[in-house]
């Protein structure tokens, strides 16, 4: 197996909605999301924040758009104008996603989970 940081096949946006984070995961190409929706369980998106992220994780699929949408919920102590943490909004948090690991199996290239250049 293949071991890779998910933003070797993906990008990421996230910010804040109240007390939670939103995280929005877009993958490159559609074997990536194929893979991305299998491998990324709101069960493991809460271990990989388990430092940060108090409630429960909620996930939702956007396929038109080759995404996934999580909700981390209670992960901003409180919210922008109530938190002393330093990213109250979650704004990193994305690139906190992008850092996970995934093992690729052996019959899955990574040439087919990124764009090709042009």
């Amino acid at each position: 197996m293949t071991r890779i940081h998910l933003e070797q096949i993906a990008h990421a946006r996230s910010g804040d909605k109240g007390d939670g984070s939103n995280v929005g995961l877009i993958a490159y190409t559609d074997t990536g999301y194929q893979l991305l929706r299998q491998a990324l369980t709101p069960q493991r998106v809460k271990a990989h924040f388990s430092q940060i992220c108090l409630g429960e994780v909620e996930r939702f699929e956007l396929p038109n758009l080759r995404a996934l949408n999580f909700i981390l919920h209670d992960s901003l102590g409180g919210g922008g104008s109530e938190s002393v943490k330093t990213d109250a909004q979650g704004k990193t948090h994305g690139q906190a996603l992008l850092r996970m690991e995934l093992d690729l199996p052996d019959d899955l290239p990574l040439a087919d989970l990124i764009p090709p250049t042009h």
